[in-house]
């Protein structure tokens, strides 16, 4: 075995984490489990953001069966920060939010116009059999100013 073949099998062993500050790879490293050697780009995209000092200490104070979640979750945030570098995920949110919204007004006036249009229907056929309405009145909740996700996107 030549040394270049020894080269080539250290840097295969080492984390995207080592191999990103040129280091080896211990046995216990911390960051190996979460970031893998064939993804450097998800460790840059976390280190840019939080620093390997602090995933480090995140990590290490974390339990182990929360670890993957932790490091899949900061890479999210991470990604979400570099298009939107302002708002970051919560611009997502806030998004998402204002569908919802825009969603729950349209259902509201959707089942108003049915309603109506049952009501009327009920009117021009007094001998009709039925006495239940067509649709079933929905309750849509309405967030207002005093809801607590409302307060933290202004």
């Amino acid at each position: 075995m030549n040394r270049f073949h020894k080269l080539d099998k250290m840097t295969f062993t080492r984390c995207a984490a080592c191999k990103y500050f040129r280091r080896r790879c211990p046995p216990d490293c911390i960051f190996a489990p979460y970031f893998p050697n064939n993804d450097p780009q998800k460790f840059t995209c976390v280190h840019r953001f939080y620093g390997a000092s602090n995933i480090g200490k995140m990590l290490e104070e974390m339990p182990v069966h929360l670890r993957a979640d932790a490091v899949d979750s900061l890479y999210y945030e991470a990604k979400c920060r570099i298009q939107d570098h302002v708002y970051g995920c919560v611009g997502i949110i806030s998004s998402l939010h204002q569908q919802i919204q825009i969603a729950q007004s349209q259902l509201a006036k959707a089942q108003a116009e049915l309603s109506f249009l049952d009501a009327n229907l009920a009117a021009a056929e007094p001998t009709s059999s039925h006495s239940e309405p067509l649709v079933q009145p929905n309750v849509v909740v309405d967030h207002g100013l005093d809801d607590p996700l409302n307060t933290w996107f202004y």
